[in-house]
């Protein structure tokens, strides 16, 4: 009896000794974490560095660029890029209606001046009557892309 109470006394101090050094970190594992984080954090202070680089956004290049034109700008590629876009899908909505102008006979496309910009169309010029005020601007509403139609057409 007392062997088997010494041996269960022995299984419940070892438990106990497991049950305690799991809860406690093992200085290796500290060691690791305190690494990974080390290593991280002069991974993103490199990145930070490089994108610095990257912009033309260090000291002495904001320093110069302040002396050169009192003012520092950067564009993101996206937005240039979307702005770029834009202009184009610009020039070939006009160059639709322009072309669908030049396709009607009771329209001169010649009379006609057509100035797109984020899908606004202005329509300026003359026309022979204002029937054909409603049809140029019919003619651009029409177009796909166009979101707006100014008309400051004339009759002459």
């Amino acid at each position: 009896m007392k062997v088997f109470l010494g041996f269960l006394l022995g299984v419940l101090v070892a438990g106990a000794v497991i049950f305690y050094l799991r809860g406690q970190p093992h200085p290796a594992t500290l060691e690791g974490t305190r690494d990974r984080i080390v290593s991280g954090a002069t991974n993103a202070e490199h990145s930070a560095l490089n994108k610095l680089e990257d912009l033309g956004l260090t000291p002495e290049k904001v320093k110069e660029e302040l002396a050169r034109t009192g003012k520092v700008i950067r564009h993101k590629s996206q937005e240039i890029g979307q702005t770029l876009a834009n202009e184009t899908a610009d020039a070939r909505m006009t160059a639709d209606i322009k072309a669908k102008l030049l396709a009607d006979t009771d329209l001169s496309a010649l009379s006609i001046s057509v100035n797109t910009t984020a899908g606004c169309v202005t329509l300026s010029g003359t026309t022979s009557n204002t029937a054909n005020i409603g049809k140029a601007m019919l003619l651009a509403y029409d177009t796909p892309g166009v979101t707006q139609v100014i008309s400051t057409l004339q009759v002459k």
